[in-house]
């Protein structure tokens, strides 16, 4: 059985969170609380999962404006996947090239071509995407 979708139950549940448009860190505090809170509550309810989606899109709009993710260089993204799975420049020799050609990738000394991104991200199960 499908659960049914209570308004009344979530005008209540609105009229506790009381959500809006967060203009303020103090705000961003408190709906980024609620969200929490929400996202770690056993079976939720059809009203709690609704308002739960609202608040990530608040949270989400404000940390979009207001703490941005810079974007990651090709060679950072491969340095922080290298760390993360334990691997060292000279694991990729002979992988994606000589010595020379790994240093200055890993480095960012050279751009990593279309065939190294396919192997390398071949080689940590990720999208080649985000070597380019």
């Amino acid at each position: 059985m499908t659960p049914t979708f209570d308004a009344t139950t979530y005008s209540n549940l609105l009229a506790q969170a009381a959500p809006k448009v967060i203009e303020t860190e103090a705000e961003y505090e408190r709906m980024l609380a609620l969200t929490e809170q929400l996202h770690f509550t056993k079976n939720r309810t059809v009203e709690e999962r609704t308002l739960y989606k609202l608040l990530v899109t608040l949270v989400e709009l404000y940390e979009s404006e207001h703490h941005p993710i810079p974007e990651s260089k090709p060679h950072e993204v491969l340095q922080h996947i290298m760390a993360a799975s334990g691997m060292r420049q000279a694991d990729l020799v002979g992988i994606i090239g000589s010595s020379g050609v790994v240093s200055e990738i890993v480095n960012g000394k050279r751009a990593i071509s279309k065939a190294q991104a396919k192997i390398l991200g071949e080689q940590f199960k990720v999208s080649p995407s985000l070597f380019l």
